[in-house]
């Protein structure tokens, strides 16, 4: 192995553990793809994590300064194939490997920005948030699922935005509390964090609802290396819906739900047995 490969080759594994590190629901999705398809999901999710750590965390850091820089270092290293920043590096790999459209990245980017000095939405803002925060990021994987196959990407487009849709906005309200008492942001247009009742809560989860059947009907679609992957992610979070939902408005004000690690594997599991049986 020459320098250089070696070189890359440590920046993706330092993707990889940030992804294991942030979060253990999507590198258990990640090991269902096919080997092929893991590398280059683990550098996309390295990316956007870093990029989210930057407004949500560094709080005694002057946060704009640290994002124009960030913006500033990911487009020089994907002009330049080359980052000292061993995330960029890998990000802009996957970029020229599967052919990631800046517009996607400078959505993304636009919306991290947001975050700097927005704590409420309108519905127009709601919706530019989301696609920038999610939807893209659904793209960029999309992007490496389909392997430079343009006709599968562009018949996937809508099924992705829908799936990084839910995901978001259940992130939103399991994570109410802490993004007003921590960082006075409430998501969701029109939503008064003081008076958030269950109608109001109900209307968001019929949205979320319709989100999720549009994204079940592309996942049935992909390739086969990725769908079980996928998958496991869809039900994962279907599965913190469905406890989201039965749990009333006040109580998602005072607590974050989530799943644990053992109904998880569970989750894992049985994904496992419908892949095998072919039966999604």
């Amino acid at each position: 192995m020459d320098s250089v490969a070696l070189y890359t080759n440590t920046c993706e594994e330092c993707s990889q553990l940030i992804t294991k590190r942030y979060s253990t629901s999507f590198s258990m999705g990640i090991l269902a793809f096919d080997k092929k398809f893991r590398g280059p999901i683990y550098n996309i999710y390295g990316f956007v994590r870093f990029a989210d750590e930057i407004v949500d965390t560094f709080h005694e850091h002057d946060k704009k300064a640290l994002l124009d820089r960030f913006k500033e270092d990911t487009y020089r290293a994907i002009e330049e194939k080359l980052s000292l920043n061993p995330v960029l590096h890998a990000f802009q790999k996957v970029v020229h490997e599967y052919d990631i459209e800046l517009p996607l990245i400078e959505a993304f980017l636009k919306s991290m920005e947001m975050d700097l000095y927005k704590s409420d939405y309108g519905e127009e803002g709601y919706k530019e948030y989301i696609y920038g925060s999610a939807e893209v990021v659904g793209l960029m994987c999309l992007k490496v699922f389909c392997n430079n196959d343009k006709e599968l990407y562009d018949g996937l487009v809508a099924p992705a935005r829908s799936l990084g849709a839910a995901f978001q906005k259940i992130n939103f309200l399991r994570d109410m509390k802490s993004d007003y008492d921590e960082r006075g942001r409430v998501y969701f247009p029109g939503i008064d964090f003081i008076n958030f009742d269950n109608a109001q809560k109900e209307a968001i989860e019929a949205d979320i609802k319709k989100d999720f059947d549009d994204a079940y009907r592309g996942i049935v679609r992909l390739p086969k290396e990725v769908r079980f992957g996928v998958h496991v992610a869809y039900v994962y979070y279907l599965n913190l819906f469905k406890k989201i939902k039965k749990t009333n408005a006040m109580m998602v004000k005072r607590k974050r739900i989530r799943v644990n690690d053992g109904k998880k594997m569970i989750l894992f599991i049985n994904s496992a047995v419908r892949h095998r049986l072919n039966l999604f």
